[in-house]
């Protein structure tokens, strides 16, 4: 960078304030009426938050949570997931995935993922379920599929694995709500669908929320009483041990504004994919698409040579004012947590994945100049490394 030019663009890897900008009218509508009438608690705006999340996936059923990963701890405590079984979960994801099982007394059973899309592997999937199987210490009790970086988990060979052993089936669906397969939006390709509403998600809130789809009566219930301590029909009838896990009112009213904006936010972030493939062609390995699916592109993810080259991509894109991230530094089964848990397996896809993998900025406030300075500056990067 010349001392003596121009400074560069500065480009947000996310921005929030600007979003918050635009929506402010109806952002601000929605949280006045939650004050004017103070049931901050499983509010009116918590239930049409609730009817709206399972038309827009077609679902049965929705229940508001607290967070995405107490939406993994309901849905798995629901499902009788304890000691002594597994569950088994990509090894490239975030902690949530894995951190649920174990404190619900369960061990996660960490699988490879797919070298080109990044999702699990169902092969290695059915070699590690016949491992577990033949050790014969734990029942293999659970499968986690992971709509990574925003785009859909392989969920036709996932049931018929799941189906074929009497496993239950989770979708974790937190980077990936407004992402489809075969023109059908993920919420209902599992038993039960967990979505988190954290800030940086596609439909993020201000502060933690999530929620839980599925197309089972009982189980929508059962989550429903879980959520609030364990209750029956009364608030002080307590039938089961159950946890905190509400969502507030106040985030359900965000969230309502956002959804009414959603679905051009989605098309604003396959715009800058697209530009991107087209763009950053034979200077990085792009993202593959899975076949049949749409992202929500929650992560645009690139793949380098290795980990040198990503620390200087970084670096010269740092000082063009490109911010970068990296999904995941370590795979979960290196993690210090984890590793006691694991039982050796090599996960070679994972390891290498973690070694280069980077995250350019990709947000609707993104405007075309933003996406065009971040191809630019990553193409003289790659020619000058």
């Amino acid at each position: 960078m010349n001392p003596d030019g121009p400074a560069p663009r500065q480009v947000a890897f996310l921005d929030l304030k600007a979003q918050a900008a635009r929506m402010a009218p109806a952002l601000r509508a929605r949280i006045d009426a939650v004050l004017a009438h103070c049931q901050f608690v499983l509010g009116p705006e918590v239930q049409e938050l609730e009817s709206r999340l399972a038309d827009f996936c077609g679902a049965a059923h929705c229940v508001a949570v607290s967070s995405g990963t107490d939406a993994l701890q309901i849905a798995m405590m629901a499902a009788g997931i304890g000691p002594g079984d597994a569950v088994f979960l990509p090894a490239f994801t975030y902690t949530a995935t894995a951190e649920v099982p174990l404190v619900l007394g369960a061990t996660p059973v960490f699988v490879d993922v797919d070298a080109h899309t990044f999702q699990i592997d169902p092969a290695h999937l059915r070699l590690r379920i016949e491992a577990v199987r033949q050790a014969g210490t734990l029942r293999p009790a659970a499968i986690v599929g992971v709509d990574l970086f925003g785009q859909p988990a392989p969920w036709p060979e996932l049931r018929q694995i799941a189906g074929d052993a009497g496993m239950f089936l989770l979708d974790d669906c937190a980077q990936s709500f407004g992402g489809s397969l075969d023109g059908v939006r993920l919420g209902r390709e599992a038993d039960a669908t967990a979505i988190s509403f954290f800030p940086s998600k596609p439909l993020g809130g201000y502060g933690d929320g999530g929620a839980l789809l599925t197309d089972d009566a009982d189980r929508a219930r059962l989550y429903r009483s879980l959520r609030s301590h364990g209750e029956g029909e009364t608030r002080y009838e307590v039938l089961r041990t159950g946890m905190n896990g509400r969502l507030d009112t106040l985030q359900a009213a965000v969230l309502l504004a956002k959804l009414d904006a959603f679905e051009g936010e989605l098309d604003r972030r396959e715009r800058i994919a697209d530009t991107y493939d087209r763009g950053l062609a034979g200077f990085a390995g792009i993202p593959a698409r899975v076949a049949g699916g749409r992202s929500a592109w929650a992560v645009y993810a690139v793949l380098l040579e290795d980990g040198a080259a990503r620390d200087r991509m970084q670096a010269t894109l740092r000082e063009q004012g490109v911010p970068t991230a990296i999904y995941y530094p370590r795979p979960l089964h290196h993690q210090p947590a984890y590793r006691p848990h694991h039982d050796d397996t090599p996960l070679p896809v994972s390891e290498d994945l973690a070694s280069r993998i980077l995250a350019l900025p990709i947000h609707p406030e993104l405007d075309d100049a933003d996406v065009e300075h971040v191809v630019q500056a990553f193409r003289s990067a790659a020619r000058s490394t």
